[in-house]
């Protein structure tokens, strides 16, 4: 285990090398000037050539690679543009409200949708698998900003349940933090919820079908057993497979939703980055993306020999 794990790490260095590469070229070669941003609108050509000096922009595109990622070596994200704060701060400071809003979602999202995806699969074309195929779908097809806009109106402004923006750290108690994370979750979960849902049925049902399960029902083991310990471990390969994708997902989708609900995480950072065309902190955030990214796959293909041994070999 330990050897697999190892070379799946290794195969990741080259990926984040790419990566790399492949943002700060796109980064450096879309229009738009950060120094003429800073400089204010009646700046005079010189005052923003003067400040493309002092942030190193009149430097080669490859010598700006070259230092930057020799900072990358050293731990050094560079400073942002704007605020002149470091970068590893910038990220520090924002990303408690996108690990905690990606945790509600991904959890209640499996919560609910794998039990969803056994149920519909058990009961195979009943109204209730059409009810939960029919419910993936609208899952699917409503935008994150128009569920979010809906349940503010509903639970916020009309039933005043749950606060319409803002994030409450767990420091400050279980409570306000769950509180001001019911919307937010609810709004992200409901795509993952659909997705988990339609490939555990898809799995769980494929697996009914085989000859061990008509053997379990044959010695008369309970449907529950059957349903748990032999159909769904046996459908987990795929199902932990679009939970990793849902994750990695996840990180696209804290954006929109961050902007609904005024979540001062990493979505509302890159959001007034790229307006800004703040090029440090952009291309810090996507590292920590993909970085993270990275490591999701490495937990889903470790979770793999879990449920399949064979898959190491």
């Amino acid at each position: 285990m330990a050897a697999f794990i190892l070379k799946r790490l290794f195969a990741t260095i080259p990926v984040m090398g790419v990566v790399a590469l492949a943002v700060f070229l796109i980064l450096r070669l879309s229009p738009g000037d950060p120094a003429a941003i800073l400089a204010g609108d009646a700046a005079t050509p010189e005052s923003i050539a003067k400040i493309r000096a002092n942030l190193g922009l009149d430097q080669p595109i490859m010598l700006q690679f070259v230092n930057w990622v020799w900072q990358l070596l050293h731990g050094d994200l560079g400073n942002s543009l704007l605020t002149l704060q470091p970068v590893s701060v910038s990220i520090g400071q924002k990303i408690g409200p996108t690990v905690s809003l990606a945790t509600t979602t991904i959890v209640f999202a499996v919560l609910v949708a794998v039990p969803l995806g056994v149920i519909a699969a058990w009961k195979h074309g009943t109204w209730i698998d059409r009810a939960v195929m029919g419910l993936s779908v609208i899952g699917f097809s409503v935008p994150v900003f128009v569920l979010g806009y809906g349940w503010i109106y509903g639970f916020a402004m009309t039933l005043r349940l749950f606060p319409v923006q803002g994030y409450v750290s767990i420091t400050e108690g279980i409570g306000p933090f769950l509180h001001h994370l019911v919307l937010p979750t609810l709004t992200l979960s409901v795509i993952y919820i659909a997705l988990i849902a339609r490939i555990t049925r898809a799995s769980v049902l494929e697996v009914l079908t085989e000859d061990y399960i008509r053997t379990a029902h044959a010695k008369g083991v309970s449907e529950r057993r059957v349903l748990v310990r032999h159909a769904l471990r046996n459908a987990a390969v795929p199902i932990v497979s679009v939970i990793g994708i849902g994750i990695a997902l996840l990180l696209g989708g804290v954006v929109v939703t961050e902007s609904v609900f005024n979540l001062p995480g990493l979505g509302r950072l890159t959001v007034d980055a790229v307006l800004a065309r703040d090029y440090p902190i952009i291309q810090g955030v996507i590292l920590v993306f993909s970085g993270a990214y990275v490591l999701i796959n490495l937990a889903i293909d470790v979770a793999y020999t879990a449920f399949d041994p064979r898959i190491r070999y």
